[in-house]
């Protein structure tokens, strides 16, 4: 039993935040010692030094999965995958979120130039720019994650936090 009355095994591994083990449904700090009396209700932004090896792993795969979506039609599916298998994990579901929210936005806008093509035949070759961005954006967000830092892209619509 530990300092807080709970019989939840410390994680093993890093410090960093992890679910509370009293299942309050937030988060508490682990030192790699002990829980500490740090508590925070949303998932608190992870730094370089916060996460582990296996963690800016699955935020690199993250980003990375929507390329191979991208085959399948949807490439928010990847992300998504990511943001529901691996929620319990703060640094992982930032990166799964931010990746999940550009590709629903760029899908989004892919969407809106399609139709506008229909109408306007110079509207798709705004298609080329949007695809290589897209493309660009992801690769830079997945190295961010490979590194344990933290990215935004930019132009995105906020759907999932």
């Amino acid at each position: 039993m530990d300092a807080f009355g709970n019989r939840h095994p410390p994680p093993a591994g890093a410090p960093g935040w992890y679910p509370d083990p009293g299942g309050s449904g937030s988060y508490r700090y682990w030192d790699g010692q002990r829980w500490t009396d740090a508590v925070s209700s949303a998932i608190p932004p992870a730094g370089p030094g916060d996460t582990r090896d296996d963690t800016r792993t699955y935020g690199l795969a993250a980003h990375l999965s929507a390329l191979l979506s991208v085959f399948v039609g949807v490439p928010f599916a990847g992300p998504l995958l990511f943001l529901l298998v691996k929620k319990d994990e703060p640094f992982v579901r930032a990166h799964a979120a931010e990746a999940l929210n550009f590709n629903l936005s760029v899908t989004l806008f892919a969407v809106v130039l399609v139709i506008g093509g229909v109408l306007l035949v110079t509207v798709w070759l705004a298609l080329v720019p949007l695809a290589l961005g897209w493309f660009v954006l992801t690769c830079i967000a997945a190295s961010k994650a490979g590194r344990g830092e933290t990215y935004r892209y930019p132009l995105t619509i906020r759907f999932v936090g």
